[in-house]
């Protein structure tokens, strides 16, 4: 527990509100996207500028006080219950670079803020499919975008970032430098384990005509549709994206009217191309049953959320994510078992989506994103309130029993809550986590951020 008069200290030198439990604004600035993880901090500071964050991170490596960091709120892995959480939703600096075909941006930024700067120029940069998300923290992670075959992941694009790290000082860090090199890879992947990202900047990507929607079939295509998607996908060209969603929807006011309490499967696409194009590589796909709903097309790339409909409020729930080598005939039988038509699965959604192309390249500079080589990301989430939430988590376990012996690691974004059980596997594969610990001794060796996705100091 904080002592009131080390609070006092801190208030001080802080501009933000710093707020204790039961004090206003703290349920605020300690809610997440996912209201069933509860944060519970001694103390909330909302940073309302840089340097509320030097100052407030030195105030609690002085006192051995433990840091979190939470912008947006996507990236809550575990409920943090001590210590100082620092909220940087109010770093909303952004700038884009139309010459230089860059993106400045403060912590707080969120991707549909970036794309509404960067479109109307023929730009966009590597987004995931909501556009709710905040830019930092999603890139830490890795990313991967929803045009990730074309762009690789996110990290890939990350040109600076600015952190301050756990003796409080800012630290400039520029891609190709010398100079903090591995610190530079272990913030790119290795999410909030070495100090505070405060700025970052991206580069973009220019584009022309975009193609992209969704084909909508009934629950029994399932069968059909996933066999479909195994022997099309193969076939496309490098730089498109596809994924197969099997959808089990409640009936709650989150949803769309005309699908609550339905259970279609759901194929995303999306392609920088023309109507030409984008209708050519979808064509087997809408031969395969009959499908109810078809939204692809050219479209704005303003609306580019609408493609995976990811809701846009906070939703309680629990999700599991894990990467697959391979996607043989046995995986897919069992997949259909556990999710397909006829399982009354309570998973709202498990969705495969198809990796390669660019996300398999090596990156341009050293980072701590695992997984290139997967062929699919599996990634499956439900409803996280009773009494849903015992019934969610068991078919969540008993989906990682069918997938074990395929998989091949998983990103850290969407591998759903920490791990914290004795022999519980790191997020990160082998080499990669060698190297996050290393960084960890050389940069916290305090182990002043040790929440969520831990990398912790080496034995």
């Amino acid at each position: 527990m904080i002592q009131e008069a080390d609070l006092e200290t801190l208030r001080k030198v802080v501009h933000g509100p710093l707020n204790s439990p039961g004090e206003p604004g703290y349920a605020d600035d300690t809610a997440g996207f996912n209201p069933s993880v509860i944060q519970r901090p001694d103390a909330v500071l909302g940073a309302a500028a840089v340097e509320d964050v030097q100052n407030a991170v030195r105030w609690a490596a002085e006192r051995g006080i433990p840091v979190g960091i939470q912008a947006t709120g996507h990236g809550a892995a575990a409920a943090m219950d001590e210590g100082l959480l620092i909220n940087t939703s109010r770093l909303q600096d952004l700038a884009v670079d139309p010459d230089a075909g860059t993106v400045t941006v403060g912590a707080g930024v969120r991707w549909r803020a970036v794309l509404e700067e960067t479109v109307l120029l023929g730009l966009t940069g590597p987004h995931g499919s909501s556009g709710t998300v905040g830019v930092a923290g999603y890139a830490s992670g890795g990313g991967l975008p929803l045009m990730g075959r074309a762009l690789g992941f996110a990290s890939d694009h990350v040109q600076a970032i600015d952190v301050v790290t756990p003796d409080g000082s800012l630290r400039h860090l520029e891609a190709g430098s010398a100079e903090d090199a591995g610190l530079f890879a272990a913030l790119r992947g290795g999410k909030g384990n070495f100090g505070v990202i405060t700025s970052m900047t991206l580069g973009l990507t220019p584009f022309q005509e975009f193609y992209g929607g969704g084909i909508m079939y009934p629950e029994d295509a399932g069968t059909e549709a996933l066999a479909a998607f195994r022997a099309w996908t193969p076939q496309l060209p490098t730089d498109v994206s596809a994924s197969l969603a099997f959808l089990h929807l409640p009936d709650v006011p989150f949803l769309p009217e005309e699908l609550r309490g339905t259970s279609p499967v759901h194929l995303r696409f999306a392609v920088f191309g023309s109507r030409e194009e984008g209708d050519t590589l979808l064509e087997p796909m809408r031969h395969v049953s009959a499908p109810f709903m078809d939204t692809a097309g050219p479209m704005d790339y303003g609306a580019v959320g609408s493609i995976h409909m990811d809701p846009d409020e906070p939703v309680p729930s629990l999700d599991r994510g894990t990467l697959l080598a391979e996607l043989p005939d046995e995986l897919a039988a069992g997949l259909l078992g556990q999710v397909g038509p006829g399982s009354h699965t309570p998973l709202m959604m498990t969705e495969l989506r198809l990796m390669g192309g660019s996300l398999a390249l090596d990156p341009p500079f050293e980072d701590a994103v695992s997984g290139r080589e997967a062929a699919y990301n599996l990634y499956s989430v439900g409803l996280n309130v009773p009494p849903a939430a015992d019934v969610t988590a068991a078919a969540l376990d008993r989906l990682d029993v069918v997938v074990g012996p395929y998989t091949a690691g998983a990103l850290i974004n969407l591998r759903g809550p920490a791990r914290t059980a004795a022999g519980a596997q790191p997020a990160w594969d082998p080499e990669v986590f060698g190297r996050l610990q290393a960084a960890k001794a050389a940069y916290d060796p305090q182990n002043l951020f040790r929440f969520g996705h831990t990398v912790p100091l080496p034995v």
